[in-house]
């Protein structure tokens, strides 16, 4: 990079940004893929990635998504999203444009993304760079102190033109040029592969295989001498102020403290967190156990209730049985024991004579069967008599059920009449 120090000339405009409803049914599609091509994103935040991408190419048209295949240090290679493009940087009053590039790794959102400086072949990355390593990774407090769900691409991107600004990442070289080239836009199929910092948690030491692009006209010149912008030299030339040193290393050792102390608070709270969300799901388990046991006891407390009505109301009609019937006792030695048992009404009356013959047709029936069994009677003629015999037992069995449900109607009709005494009384 010898030579005299090269001019700086303003960038040129952005190319026009794509339609951004064409933009967003892309994200749509690819985000809702299901299957082996499914993207590597959790299905909760996904909606979140889409927003983010979205307002990412509104606010800078150039940084806009796509698709591409990540290699980790494993040799795992994975379809991550990304945006490829450039943020502006303002240097002496001048907007440049920084081409970079970035992965949205599979914890995205809920862990910082990768972000690399992309340089063209007539570019190269300042050496030493406080926020970018010699590989194109860069490495700025916004992405260290990255907050699910409160921290975004559009602030990101607005970051890393304030850090840019402040110390511009790339540079222009000047190299011979043996075959002048009237067009002095960079090689568009160029590819270039970067290491990343090991201290980046998302991706330690990988080597993302960025896919051909076409890049638009470098805001750094051609680097052919000829004329064409140039970015501004580098600041090592100038001797720095020991002062000046000191107090921006003791700044850095600091920002670097604070930084870990803010990460080991953060992994203290989510530690912290997990245990309460564990402690909840085991009070809601123990709350449905409850619950459940209450509702049992509710209901076997009703079935109890109910038992004890039954109770009650069979303790009454015997009670009222014996009442009617302890005249009879002094006489039980001239009673008759055909009318032992007296019907008490015309329902009693006519329930016993259903009842009894039912019980001799079953009689009856039990005797065919064992006379068609010894052969003292033809098939024919027992099941002929089976036959009307069954029928009569039918009507005889209805008539019972009918007689049991207005006995059971007169008794509560009893009660209630008795009940409703006491309370006028």
């Amino acid at each position: 990079m010898g030579g005299p120090s090269p001019s700086l000339s303003p960038s040129p405009s952005p190319s026009p940004s794509p339609n951004p409803q064409l933009t967003q049914q892309w994200l749509s599609s690819v985000l809702s893929q299901r299957g082996p091509s499914a993207l590597p994103y959790a299905e909760d935040v996904k909606w979140l990635i889409r927003q983010h991408l979205l307002s990412l190419s509104e606010n800078y048209p150039s940084l806009q998504p796509k698709t591409a295949t990540y290699t980790h240090n494993d040799g795992r290679t994975v379809n991550l999203l990304q945006s490829d493009g450039t943020v502006p940087m303002l240097y002496l009053d001048v907007t440049y444009n920084i081409p970079i590039i970035i992965w949205l790794m599979e914890s995205y959102p809920r862990h910082p993304p990768c972000v690399y400086v992309n340089p063209t072949r007539d570019m190269v990355i300042k050496r030493p760079h406080s926020h970018v390593n010699p590989s194109g990774m860069v490495s700025i407090p916004y992405l260290h102190n990255w907050v699910y769900p409160s921290s975004n691409l559009v602030d990101l991107a607005r970051n890393l033109s304030h850090v840019f600004s402040r110390d511009p990442p790339l540079y222009s070289q000047r190299r011979p040029n043996p075959n002048p080239n009237p067009n002095p836009n960079p090689n568009p199929n160029a590819n270039y592969n970067f290491t990343p910092n090991p201290m980046m948690g998302a991706a330690p030491t990988v080597r993302p295989v960025i896919p051909p692009r076409a890049y638009p006209p470098s805001p750094y010149g051609s680097g052919s001498g000829t004329g064409g912008g140039r970015i501004p030299p580098s600041p090592q030339r100038h001797t720095e102020d020991p002062n000046e040193v000191f107090r921006r290393n003791a700044v850095n050792k600091l920002v670097e403290s604070l930084h870990a102390d803010v990460g080991v608070l953060r992994k203290t709270s989510e530690a912290e967190m997990e245990g309460m969300f564990g402690a909840q799901g085991v009070l809601r388990q123990r709350e449905e156990q409850l619950s459940r046991g209450v509702k049992e006891l509710h209901d076997e407390k009703e079935g109890l209730e109910q038992q004890l009505q039954m109770v009650l109301m069979n303790a009454d009609v015997l009670e009222a049985w014996l009442r009617e019937n302890e005249v009879k006792l002094g006489n039980m030695g001239n009673l008759d024991v055909d009318n032992a048992f007296e019907p008490c009404d015309a329902l009693s009356k006519q329930m016993l004579d259903c009842t009894s013959s039912d019980l001799a047709i079953e009689d009856t029936i039990y005797a065919l069967d064992k006379a068609v069994q010894e052969g003292s009677i033809s098939f024919d003629q027992y099941s002929k008599n089976v036959r009307l015999l069954s029928r009569e037992q039918f009507f005889h069995r209805a008539m019972c059920a009918k007689l049991r449900a207005a006995q059971m109607q007169a008794q509560v009709a009893s009660m209630a009449a008795r009940v409703s005494s006491q309370y006028a009384m």
